[in-house]
């Protein structure tokens, strides 16, 4: 599961700042170690401390004591096991269970797949593609989201499939 990316160089001693995608930010920092993926190299390492730093994080990592090693991990996607997250509150998902799912409307016509989603500030949105069509459909749960069902593989949503 990707939690974010290395997105520099911090200080001296090869601190690295990371672009996180949890919430919030500083959240990645609770996950140890980190799977770094880079040009199909992966690696992990142990997370040994970090802190917010404005709007990113920096972080210490082990093994990695200077400026230019901490350089070569730039632009390396931060992943996580999923068993490192915590379990999701009924009702809650994590993007990563809900990518790949069918999408059907109350009368079972098929919309697609969800590709992925977009985070808008109002609500999440789904991106569902079905061929060359792509549908935003807002992730409303009990509005347009009617029902997940993880196990069955589907999202039943109250959409039109004109829009």
């Amino acid at each position: 599961m990707n939690v974010g990316q290395v997105s520099g160089v911090f200080g001296v001693k090869g601190w690295v700042k990371v672009y996180s995608f949890t919430d919030p930010r500083e959240n990645i920092l609770q996950y140890s170690p980190w799977i770094l993926k880079k040009n199909g190299k992966i690696q992990e390492i142990k997370l040994l401390g970090g802190r917010r730093q404005g709007s990113l994080v920096v972080a210490e990592l082990q093994g990695i004591s200077d400026r230019d090693i901490a350089a070569e991990l730039m632009g390396a996607d931060i992943l996580i096991r999923k068993e490192q997250l915590p379990k999701a509150n009924d009702g809650e998902y994590y993007w990563a269970d809900l990518i790949g799912l069918d999408v059907v409307n109350e009368d079972g016509c098929k919309l697609g797949k969800v590709d992925h989603l977009l985070e808008t500030g109002a609500n999440d949105v789904l991106v569902v593609v079905h061929g060359e069509l792509e549908r935003l459909i807002p992730f409303l749960q009990q509005s347009t989201i009617l029902k997940i069902d993880l196990g069955d593989g589907q999202i039943t949503v109250d959409w039109d499939p004109d829009f």
